[in-house]
């Protein structure tokens, strides 16, 4: 029967009407994921002489170990965000003499096979080969490798258990950054202490059992909750969704483009899709978390403007580059209405504005890293409302392909085109060529200064830059309607 499944996947993956114009997008994919594997497995082989060579004095094994608390958080937080729930089109297989625990079994069978639960196999089992060519105790090893192999697969199936359980994921996200700031501050050796159990399990390697009765439990769980939703009736009655309304008073005072803010703030709550990229949010504010710390980019001045750029614009990178595409679904009756759309474009530029700011704010205390960290970071909030926002305005008149708001945005390149990734070039290379250049030449301060008057000169020319966009806009208004009304 597995091979039946398998078989019927196959035809509708190459079947499928879409297939044609996404086999490059899958190429693209293809490549990524080679690309990650050929880290995983350099950092495999090559992990444990490295390790020896940075700090000669520790055993590459409990150093790994240690670190193994972060790991599985953020490995929890990582597929929380992008990893889909095991699909199948069960729908047509419900009214064939086909047992239901035969369709639950392969739906988890499958997720076990996903490009999550492979990945790290490609750093644990190399570094793992290594250890026992190194002299480490065989069965220790390997009893530790087939912790990591189930700690993955329980991973795998925590995930589709919390899976939009927001209470969970900012517990992990609290954990994940608790932990950090215990062991940066020295108040416990939090990661010490889960390494030892680690390392423990490496001593014993019996203590493996407990993470196979571990994913048995998750794998039931899962079984019977997947079980129980695996129903005819089920699958064609129709979903009564409740309403929630929020109060959005607030929006008014910002007058004529009030109703298009709270059309976007619905927007953002209540859908997968842009739900998932306001998540990027808190991702972005602590982009600098991963360099700052590190005594190799203390002075790597020009590092400071990707950080500045990237942590106060998250936001204005992630919504903005899909403008009007969000709207694509009703994109024609809302340019049938009577308003003018510098209204609708201000809306845009009003929020992206907005959290620009505030991300700005919420990352002061980065001034802890230096008073050059916080100076960039203020230039680059200057240059992200001056420049930024009228380049992310102007590309989302070439937008051309539609968005479904309901999938999620991890891995969904969904309404991505070239116009996507070539909007990078302007936002992030740019400033950072423009300020490692004067830094090299002149100084740090002008550098900086440069960054925001060249922010300021934007906000400046704001109205006449806002005017011609918006006439590009409406010159392609009719374009934007008829591709939009095709399915991707």
């Amino acid at each position: 029967m597995i091979k039946h499944f398998l078989n019927l996947e196959w035809k509708q993956f190459f079947r499928s009407a879409s297939f044609g114009k996404s086999v490059a997008l899958k190429i693209l994919m293809g490549f990524f994921a080679l690309y990650f594997i050929v880290m995983f497995l350099a950092l495999g082989v090559g992990g444990f002489f490295i390790i020896k060579e940075q700090f000669p004095d520790k055993d590459p094994l409990v150093l790994v170990n240690s670190f193994l608390l972060f790991v599985i958080t953020g490995d929890l937080i990582f597929r929380y965000i992008m990893q889909k729930l095991p699909v199948m089109n069960i729908k047509p297989l419900l009214t064939l003499p086909i047992q239901k625990n035969k369709i639950v079994h392969y739906i988890l069978i499958k997720s076990s096979a996903s490009f999550f639960n492979i990945m790290g196999l490609f750093f644990y089992i190399p570094f793992s080969l290594v250890l026992i060519k190194e002299g480490y105790n065989t069965a220790g090893v390997l009893g530790w490798l087939f912790t990591m192999i189930l700690l993955i697969q329980s991973s795998n199936f925590f995930n589709f258990l919390v899976n939009k359980n927001n209470v969970v994921f900012w517990g992990l996200i609290v954990l994940l950054i608790g932990g950090y700031l215990v062991q940066y501050f020295n108040l416990f050796n939090l990661a010490g202490f889960v390494g030892e159990g680690f390392d423990s399990i490496y001593q014993n390697p019996i203590y493996a059992v407990i993470f196979l009765v571990l994913l048995i439990v998750l794998y039931f769980i899962n079984f019977k909750q997947l079980k129980s939703e695996v129903y005819l009736d089920a699958a064609i009655s129709e979903k009564t969704k409740e309403v929630n309304s929020s109060d959005l008073s607030f929006a008014d005072r910002f007058g004529d483009v009030a109703p298009f803010i709270k059309n976007d703030l619905r927007l953002m709550w209540r859908n997968k899709r842009t739900k998932s990229s306001v998540w990027m949010i808190f991702m972005g504010l602590a982009y600098g978390l991963f360099f700052y710390p590190q005594e190799m980019y203390k002075d790597t001045e020009v590092l400071y403007v990707l950080v500045g750029i990237f942590s106060t614009g998250t936001f204005l990178i992630n919504f903005g580059q899909f403008i009007p595409a969000w709207d694509s679904g009703y994109y024609k009756m809302l340019m049938s209405q009577n308003f003018k759309y510098e209204r609708y474009l201000k809306s845009k530029f009003t929020i992206m504005t907005i959290t620009v700011v505030a991300l700005f704010i919420l990352g002061i205390p980065y001034v802890y890293f230096g008073w050059k960290v916080l100076l960039v970071h203020f230039a680059a909030m200057i240059y992200n409302v001056g420049v930024n926002t009228h380049v992310i305005l102007y590309g989302g008149t070439f937008n051309r392909k539609k968005i479904n708001l309901d999938e999620k945005a991890a891995f969904n390149f969904q309404g991505t085109g070239a116009v996507q990734w070539l909007i990078g070039l302007p936002l992030m290379i740019l400033p950072m060529i423009i300020f490692g250049l004067i830094n090299w030449l002149v100084s740090f301060e002008i550098a900086v200064t440069t960054l925001a008057v060249l922010g300021f000169i934007g906000i400046a020319l704001h109205k006449k830059l806002m005017k011609a966009i918006t006439k590009k806009y409406i010159t392609n208004k009719y374009v934007m309607i008829q591709a939009f009304n095709q399915e991707n």
